[in-house]
């Protein structure tokens, strides 16, 4: 057995792992926060979300998302990896409007499968650099089409898992499924990090 000693990123308390062979057989990341962080985070009861949005997972995402905190990329990566390694669905991340991703230097729902090793492809773009956040629910349901088919892209009759962060009234997943199954898909379904 092998230890290593590194610190929470959320907290900065030292934690200490171990290496063990059972951790290197089975996909088992190195935790990169303390149990008591860990314990902050409220699982969601939803078969399409991992958790809850409550006050510690708005601390988490102002972080990575808005202070661009790239490496918390890698806190829910052993769920993610969990959820998705044996996903037979193409994974489509919902992507970000270049002009935003530019603005934040990095896509946050893409560093997040990236960190948990799971692949992906893109076949949508954003149509709009305004938030759905600043919308109210009305505001949402009346938004012009958030995305549009890549130019060249092939989605006829194969099966699709939308990922995104955070889901609210799912007015932005909805819009992507849209254009993916007026395109030819053969399903469209969707998994989220975070529920709200």
């Amino acid at each position: 057995m092998n230890k290593t000693e590194s610190h929470c990123l959320l907290c900065s308390q030292l934690l200490k792992t171990s290496v063990t062979w059972k951790t290197l057989l089975i996909k088992q990341f190195t935790p990169t926060i303390c149990t008591r962080c860990t314990a902050r985070f409220e699982h969601s009861q939803s078969i399409t979300a991992l958790y809850q949005y409550n006050e510690a997972m708005k601390d988490y995402l102002h972080q990575f998302k808005f202070l661009q905190d790239v490496a918390l990329a890698k806190v829910f990566r052993q769920e993610l990896y969990t959820r998705f390694n044996k996903e037979k669905a193409m994974i489509l991340p919902i992507p970000m409007h270049p002009l935003k991703q530019q603005e934040r230097t990095f896509s946050h729902t893409n560093e997040l499968l990236t960190a948990a090793n799971i692949p992906y492809i893109q076949l949508l773009e954003k149509t709009t650099t305004e938030a759905q956040g600043s919308k109210n629910r009305e505001q949402r349901l009346r938004a012009a089409p958030l995305f549009r088919l890549k130019e060249g892209a092939n989605v006829e009759h194969k099966d699709y898992l939308l990922f995104d962060d955070i889901k609210t009234t799912g007015t932005t997943l909805q819009h992507a499924a849209d254009v993916l199954m007026q395109a030819g898909a053969k399903n469209v379904q969707y998994f989220t990090l975070i529920e709200g």
